[in-house]
């Protein structure tokens, strides 16, 4: 495998994405005869099958899947290296790929906004998404670096904490537990939840919190997909949810909102940064990893428990 050139492995990575093998060529500038003659020759090569052919395109085998981890690390490398040059030579410039879980678009643009006047030749792509569409471009070698509130564990990544991450119970500002002081664990468990999909972080932690009550996780509650979509919903009355305490600062303001005082909450998770264990660090990721570590918490939004006038005597 080391006489396998960065042609074939392009040609490999086009076909996988593409599945057919005219739309490749196409992009690779080839005819199709001549892609087909390359895959066929590295597969004489391997003395494996890349591709099952079949009617509606060109699936990658095992194998294939084996040389597409191997083309996309191989041009991560290159872009490493491309960038590891333009720094030696004093060119302070860069691309990073970013990805957030949709929880974080909430104070995603702050960060990027106060690490561009630190570093304003590095160009930043940014995708937000669920999680599992976040771990999924992460493995995939579509992003450098991702922020999240818990890294994965089905493949190596490096990470790093650069911020806390505090969940609360919200419910409408006329809710009967507004102002109410330290709700038992079992009297929230009563109210009728709106809650994010399976694998989300903060449904995660609400089925640990509510797993000492009795039967309650048998019917969580009304799923909705996404953060937006369940603050509305607990504005219009229709339940009370358990969320980031980054996603309402607005609305807490406003007074559409209010953060429920239940005894051990706000439950405090942490933020992450991740990138793959075994992606080089090009500049553009060390420099935002530095910006993370040094001022990253000071861009995340502060929501603080309200309590009534009297609360205290």
């Amino acid at each position: 495998m080391r006489n396998v050139s960065i042609r074939q492995l392009r040609t490999i990575e086009a076909v996988c994405r593409l599945g057919k093998i005219n739309l490749a060529a196409a992009e690779l500038g080839l005819t199709g005869p001549a892609l087909t003659l390359q895959i066929q020759q590295l597969e004489r090569d391997a003395g494996v099958a890349l591709f099952d052919r079949g009617r509606e395109g060109m699936v990658p085998t095992g194998f294939g899947l084996a040389f597409l981890e191997a083309a996309r690390s191989v041009e991560d490398s290159l872009s490493t290296l491309d960038e590891s040059i333009s720094a030696m030579k004093g060119l302070r410039t860069g691309r990073l790929r970013l990805g957030v879980v949709s929880t974080g678009k909430y104070f995603a643009p702050q960060l990027i906004a106060a690490f561009r006047k630190q570093a304003p030749s590095i160009e930043i792509n940014l995708f937000i998404g669920n999680r599992a569409e976040i771990i999924q471009k992460l493995r995939d070698h579509e992003f450098d670096i991702a922020l999240m509130g818990r890294p994965p564990r089905d493949f190596e990544v490096r990470s790093q904490v650069f911020g806390d991450h505090p969940l609360v119970f919200i419910a409408p500002a006329d809710h009967p537990l507004a102002g109410v002081l330290d709700i038992s664990r079992e009297r929230i468990a009563e109210e009728q939840f709106l809650v994010r999909e399976r694998g989300s972080g903060t449904r995660i932690s609400l089925e640990i919190f509510l797993s000492a009550v009795p039967r309650r996780l048998e019917e969580l509650g009304t799923e909705m997909g996404s953060n937006e979509t369940i603050k509305q919903a607990v504005i219009a009355g229709l339940g009370i949810a358990f969320i980031s305490a980054h996603t309402i600062e607005q609305e807490v303001k406003l007074g559409r909102l209010v953060i429920l005082d239940v005894v051990d909450t706000p439950i405090r998770r942490q933020w992450f940064s991740v990138s793959r264990r075994d992606r080089s660090f090009n500049p553009a990721m060390q420099a935002f990893e530095r910006f993370l570590l040094t001022e990253g918490a000071r861009h995340l939004p502060v929501v603080a428990k309200p309590y009534p006038a009297n609360a205290f005597g």
